[in-house]
């Protein structure tokens, strides 16, 4: 098993930054790819950003040159760098994890932009 826990979600106006991050314990062993997804109010629950156990990064269009992921190894913890932030970012974002078997996610963290 593997437990994900969120942090650094809130309000900000829009221009503004914030940095989510994922702290992962359990059998992160297994942990093949950790990701943000995002879920706004209506919508179906999109990709952010993924980043893989060797570093290789994927990011939603959208997002490409506003958002980072990034992942320390060594503390079984993902960021997502949140740059530029529009009213339309707003949403909960979740933290997914990986394996071979199954998915992980997070509670969510709640993300509000104001324009």
């Amino acid at each position: 098993q593997v437990q994900l826990v969120e942090s650094g979600g809130g309000l900000v106006q829009a221009g503004g930054s914030l940095r989510l991050s994922c702290a992962a314990s359990g059998s992160t062993s297994s942990i093949n790819v950790m990701g943000w997804y995002r879920q706004a109010p209506g919508k179906q629950r999109e990709m952010v950003a993924i980043i893989t156990s060797g570093g290789n990064t994927g990011h939603l269009n959208s997002v490409k040159g506003r958002f980072t992921i990034s992942r320390d190894n060594a503390k079984n913890t993902v960021y997502l760098q949140m740059n530029s932030l529009k009213p339309d970012d707003t949403a909960v974002y979740y933290c997914n994890a990986k394996s071979i078997k199954t998915d992980y996610w997070g509670q969510g963290t709640q993300v509000t932009v104001s324009s």
